[in-house]
């Protein structure tokens, strides 16, 4: 006997069988049921089984079970919805660099490549006036989460994010 979807060892060992060297023998085990018994024990459990799918009460109980286990599936996905659209707004997305004018552009670069920068900083390098037009612009970009900043003792460093 040979079984498709097995290996051939297993094939083979499955053609012998290990229950006929001793462990275990079907004949003593499992009673056989002739052919045409077995046939109309099978044809008995079926036609009683299509029977009570014909009577109204049993057929109305499935479709009953049915609505109700989907009404428990609905709100299971539901809530596991829910559940799912909470974690996206909590979970910080790609933030978007805002747009910005070409000079905010230039300060952002400029404080990239030295690292960090001061008013001061900003004020020699772009042509400021005095020093508050550059603190200005530099704690418009930190409000903009561009630039961070940190105060160190009287000084101000804005630092790349």
């Amino acid at each position: 006997m040979i079984v498709s979807g097995f290996s051939r060892n297993s094939q083979r060992t499955f053609a012998r069988g290990p229950w006929k060297h001793g462990k275990m023998d079907t004949k003593d085990n499992f009673k056989s049921i002739s052919s045409p018994q077995f046939r109309e024990k099978i044809s008995a459990d079926l036609q009683q089984n299509l029977d009570k799918f014909r009577d109204p009460v049993v057929l109305g109980e499935l479709v009953f079970q049915l609505l109700e286990e989907r009404e428990n599936t609905n709100r299971i996905l539901k809530n596991i919805l829910q559940k799912l659209e909470a974690m996206e707004r909590a979970a910080p997305g790609p933030a978007e660099e805002p747009l910005i004018p070409e000079l905010d552009e230039k300060i952002v670069d400029f404080v990239r490549t030295r690292g960090k920068a001061t008013a001061e900083d900003v004020q020699a390098e772009f042509g400021y006036k005095g020093k508050n037009g550059a603190s200005s612009r530099l704690n418009r970009l930190s409000m903009l989460g561009l630039l961070s900043k940190r105060q160190v003792g009287r000084k101000v460093y804005f630092l790349p994010q």
